[in-house]
């Protein structure tokens, strides 16, 4: 029983959503889907979904993938940047 309690306990990371005016902390599941922190990171700053791409390591993260799948590791950090369009 222990067991089961340690293996969820590692599943569970910290994250930080850094922008120019300041960061966001997170704990989130490694099988949380990128998606939802992204949506509630839009929500947490007043803002529609999508108005941020989100970047890690220099690589952009898409939405459907989940942080055990890019990698995401206890106490990393992603980037968040305004989405501009056009030229």
């Amino acid at each position: 029983m222990a067991d089961v309690k340690a293996e969820a306990k590692a599943e569970v990371i910290n994250i930080t959503i850094k922008t120019s005016d300041g960061e966001v902390a997170f704990k989130i599941k490694k099988s949380t889907k990128m998606s939802k922190v992204f949506a509630a990171y839009a929500q947490k700053k007043g803002v529609p979904e999508g108005h941020y791409r989100f970047v890690l390591d220099g690589a952009r993260i898409g939405n459907d993938v989940t942080a055990a799948e890019i990698g995401l590791e206890d106490g990393d950090s992603i980037d968040a940047y305004v989405e501009q369009l056009g030229g």
